[in-house]
């Protein structure tokens, strides 16, 4: 059995101009200890699709269709319910490390409310845990900066505390929404690996929303492929890299620069798909 199956999930708002289609007809499985990349361009649905997930659309969002969670329903439970799956069964990253933690708050507060709400830890041992995930997260002298403010770590370093947060619990399924995109270059591929290693250590299952086709080639076994809230391929990464079917994937991928292929003019996106039939 899935660890997770989404089926024709379907995410609408209501503006002031009319209904806005985010999602529509999202379906994928995950297996638990699988990494399954999201990608697409900015506004094609790749978050609102993750969030609705875990009950976190703003209060002019609706979300509908099936989501199964170790073979339970999970769409639109109450919060209370809800409440009883984040962090403890299901973490999420969000996407900039640089205003996700409370800038008033040392670490080791942030850190321990966690434990101490959903583990019922006291605060000392809650405290001590939170140092031990931040050295499985290689920041150093983890001891001593557990105590410090936000302010004080560089971006990596914060996004760094964003992981660890989200493993405190121990869940089966992690949210990575595009983690590394508020980081230095440098830094992106630090936190991947990283990601890479404690899903080795923890065996946790990952949604990896992302745009950058670079890192779905090395870390993720399934890719999925959205665009304008819709489906547009879903296969083995592996496969969809080597042969892609679509033109929206072709387009894609033919984007990407390649060191082994300079070109004086980079390809860009056609979007002559969305008039066929059938098509987007």
């Amino acid at each position: 059995m899935a660890l997770l199956e989404v089926k024709n999930l379907k995410v609408d708002f209501q503006t002031q101009d009319g209904v806005v289609n985010a999602v529509k007809d999202l379906s994928y499985t995950l297996e638990k200890g699988r990494t399954l990349a999201i990608v697409g361009e900015s506004g094609s649905g790749k978050t609102q699709g993750a969030f609705a997930l875990m009950g976190l659309l703003p209060k002019n969002g609706q979300a509908s269709g099936s989501v199964m969670f170790d073979g339970k329903e999970i769409l639109n439970l109450p919060l209370r319910e809800i409440n009883k799956y984040r962090a403890r069964r299901i973490g999420i990253i969000f996407q900039d490390p640089m205003t996700s933690l409370n800038p008033y708050l040392r670490i080791s507060r942030q850190m321990s409310e966690v434990l101490e709400l959903h583990k019922g830890m006291s605060h000392k041992d809650a405290v001590a845990e939170s140092v031990r995930f931040l050295d499985a997260v290689r920041i150093p002298d983890a001891k001593n900066r557990v105590h410090m403010y936000p302010h004080e770590f560089s971006g990596g370093m914060r996004q760094r505390v964003m992981i660890a947060m989200s493993l405190l619990c121990g869940p089966e399924l992690l949210i990575a929404d595009e983690p590394t995109t508020a980081l230095d270059v440098t830094v992106q591929a630090g936190i991947i690996d990283l990601l890479v290693d404690l899903q080795e250590d923890f065996g946790t299952a990952i949604i990896l929303i992302t745009h950058d086709l670079g890192i779905v080639a090395g870390t993720c076994e399934d890719t999925l492929v959205m665009f304008d809230g819709r489906v547009m391929e879903y296969r083995k990464t592996e496969d969809l890299f080597a042969n892609p079917e679509h033109p929206y994937t072709q387009g894609l991928l033919a984007a990407v620069p390649r060191l082994d292929k300079p070109v004086e003019r980079l390809s860009t996106v056609s979007y002559e798909f969305m008039s066929q039939k059938g098509e987007a």
